[in-house]
């Protein structure tokens, strides 16, 4: 799998995304941050976009997005056709991948301290799709999306 992880966030996600993506580097992943790069307030649709988008594109194969709750990232990501988690712990992070190979994780810094999100985090990377009765399901799901 490739190393490259795109992030983004909003303003209210934009410290634990620092945080992020100094600790991707540090486990050898190169980060490419679609943004922001401030505290000014933004729309998070905006950078959800932007980080989907390149996910879609197969220029990257994972992708993180961090805003206040982890909510608003979440459902934007979903409604473009990327299977996105919001992971609060690291059992939903094993399970996104093991399970829903979900190509996004998503957080909110306001409900997930750093310490607790980078577990998260490494446990989503760690995690490989197990595919057989799981591609079942996923190709159930995108079934009954159209």
């Amino acid at each position: 799998m490739s190393r490259t992880i795109v992030i983004g966030s909003d303003h209210g996600g934009y410290t634990l995304k620092s945080v992020i993506a100094k600790a991707l580097g540090e486990w050898g992943y190169a980060v490419e941050d679609e943004g922001p790069d401030c505290l000014d307030s933004c729309d998070y649709p905006i950078y959800a976009a932007k980080v989907c988008k390149r996910i879609l594109a197969d220029d990257a194969k994972l992708g993180i997005l961090v805003c206040g709750t982890g909510l608003g990232m979440s459902m934007t990501a979903n409604r473009m056709g990327v299977r996105a988690a919001l992971c609060t712990n690291e059992f939903h992070a094993r399970m996104a991948r093991e399970h829903n190979d979900a190509r996004v994780i998503c957080l909110g810094e306001r409900v997930t301290g750093q310490g607790l999100a980078l577990g998260i985090l490494k446990a989503f990377l760690d995690s490989k799709f197990e595919g057989d009765r799981h591609q079942r399901r996923i190709d159930l799901m995108d079934s009954v999306s159209k």
